[in-house]
This record gives structure tokens, sequence and C-alpha cells, in this order.
């Protein structure tokens, strides 16, 4: 079978990429597992190939019709359309967001259809979808509101992949991340690239910033989670999820106090030393509308699972990214 990921050369795509290829195998179409004959990593830089021969890196714009055609074939068993505009960077540039996190999800969903044979497609959504006045623990029946342009987008992202697999034109799932953290490298513009920045830097020997309250509450999961979670939910059989492809994943409801609080334990008081609480109203506008919880008994149901703790979340950190 030949796999698609979109956004390959991301902090994501490179690790979904490394875990499909040490796993060898999907699902195909009829559920039994089939080998991965080839992996295909498109990106706007080029993505790292690992060495593998099963890999073939495509560098380019993905809303371009020819660039997605060469993309998705009848050889395209599944997709994981990972790519997107951060939430900071799509409200900063409404048409850039637009252009990527809405137009190119359509054109993909249009190649998908027009190639006629159904492939699976995992889209990663976000919590950003809710906002307004939200109740402590948000359901999977608590309506749509967004608050951010990236939001608006990742909604009718949800909606389009939902209609698309009502239609028979592909098998979706749509799969809400929760807030990544600990992300290595870089700080992005996510408006939540402090939940990373705050752990991360610390541990880096790095000073860091925190733009919110320590107040504020957040709902997250470990990028070994998140990983973990997207090959379960390309999975999981269409029957399993009837006529709802969303899924809001597992994670832990924190606030950012108890991710410092975690961080003096693994690191102690120095590391925590190290963080500056500098209010942003512009960042703090936008996280603050999402949930700080979840309901995800469904996707527990469904055998998805979240971290234990956050301490946790921090020592995966440091055996994965610091070694």
């Amino acid at each position: 079978m030949n796999v698609l990921i979109t956004g390959g050369a991301g902090f994501l795509g490179q690790k979904l990429a490394r875990a499909l290829l040490a796993r060898g195998t999907l699902s195909g179409p009829d559920g039994s597992q089939q080998a991965i004959r080839q992996l295909v990593l498109a990106d706007v830089v080029p993505a790292n190939d690992f060495g593998d021969a099963r890999v073939k890196v495509v560098t380019g714009d993905i809303t371009d019709a020819r660039l997605m055609r060469s993309l998705v074939d009848a050889g395209t068993s599944s997709v994981f359309h990972l790519a997107a505009v951060v939430s900071g960077q799509a409200e900063a540039d409404f048409d850039l967001g637009m252009k990527i996190n809405l137009d190119a999800s359509r054109l993909l969903l249009e190649t998908c259809r027009a190639a006629g044979h159904k492939p699976r497609v995992v889209f990663t959504s976000s919590v950003a979808v809710y906002g307004g006045q939200l109740p402590d623990v948000v359901r999977d029946d608590t309506a749509l509101n967004p608050q951010s342009s990236y939001g608006t987008q990742k909604a009718i992202g949800e909606l389009l992949l939902n209609d698309f697999s009502r239609k028979g034109f592909v098998d979706g799932r749509v799969l809400r991340l929760p807030t990544i953290s600990v992300r290595p490298g870089k700080p992005n513009k996510a408006a939540s690239s402090f939940a990373s920045g705050i752990i991360r830097e610390p541990l880096n020997g790095e000073d860091a910033v925190c733009p919110v309250s320590p107040a504020l509450r957040l709902w997250l999961l470990s990028p070994r989670r998140a990983i973990a979670a997207l090959i379960a939910g390309h999975e999981l059989s269409g029957a399993a999820l009837g006529n709802s492809r969303t899924i809001n994943l597992p994670g832990l409801s924190v606030s950012v106090a108890d991710m410092v609080a975690a961080l003096e334990k693994v690191a102690g008081p120095e590391a925590v030393a190290r963080i500056r609480f500098l209010p942003d109203p512009a960042v703090e506008r936008i996280v603050q509308s999402w949930p700080g919880a979840w309901d995800d008994s469904r996707a527990r149901a469904l055998g998805l699972e979240g971290d234990a703790d956050f301490e946790s979340v921090i020592r995966a950190h440091v055996e994965d990214e610091l070694k």
C-alpha cells in the first residue's frame, strides 16, 4: 500500500513517518494488514527520508492541483493530512490560513474523490474548534464556536470530511488533537507555543517567557501519545465510528501552574527560575477560548489513550529528545 503524509517535514509528520516505517503495515480497505510499500512525505520544505527506500519526498505547494493529483492516485490507500498553518499565524495572516487550512484540505478531498477508490483519510483537527462560554468539561455534543480563524478553518474541514465520508468518497476520520506538549525544536507561531517553551527551554538551560496566567488551564497530549493516536485512529473501522467521524482525543487537563510544578519535580527549582511570566493579551485571548478539558470517553472506549500525568510527559520528552 502507498501512504501519503501532508506536512511530512513537520514535527508530527516526521515522528509519524518514523513510527509507520518501524511498524511496516497499516489496515487496508478490507481491514487486513498490508505492507507499506511507499510512504510519500509532502511539504513546502524537503522532509528527511531517513535513508529508507520506501520513502518518497515531494516538495511543493499543496494548493497546487497538479501537485495534489501527483500525490493522490489509485495506489494511494491512506492519507494523513497534517499540513496546516498554525493558530497564531492563521490569525495574523487570514489569506494564508484560508489557503492552506481550508482550500488545500478541500482540494485534497476532491482529489481523493476523483481518484474514485475511497482512500482512508485521517484529518487532524484542534481544541480551537470550540470557544465562547464553555462548560467546565466539553462534551461531544458541545456546539462548535471557534474564536479564531484557525479554529474556524479546522471546523469547516471537519464538516467537509464528515460529508465526504457520508457520500462514500473517502473513509475519513477527524482526530481532534489537544495542545501538543512538549514539542522539540524552536518556538513556532502557534498561540500555544508557550506550552512547550516553558518546559523545553528551561530543560535546555535557556530562559522562557510565559504569556498567560499560571491559572490558565490547558488540554494537553504528549507527542508519544499523539503519534500513537494517529495510527490507532487510522486503524479504526468505519463501522466503529458510525455516522460521526470526529473523535476528541484523550488528554490531560492541567493548569500552567501544574506544568511548572511538574517541571520542578523533574528538573529542580533552577529550571523553574528560568520561566518569566509576561502577559500577552493577544495570545491569552486565543488560548482562553479553548476548552481546558473535554469528555474523551468515546475515544477511550475505542481504545485510544492519553498520558498518565504531566510529569510523565516531561520525562518522555527528556528520554526522546534530550537522551
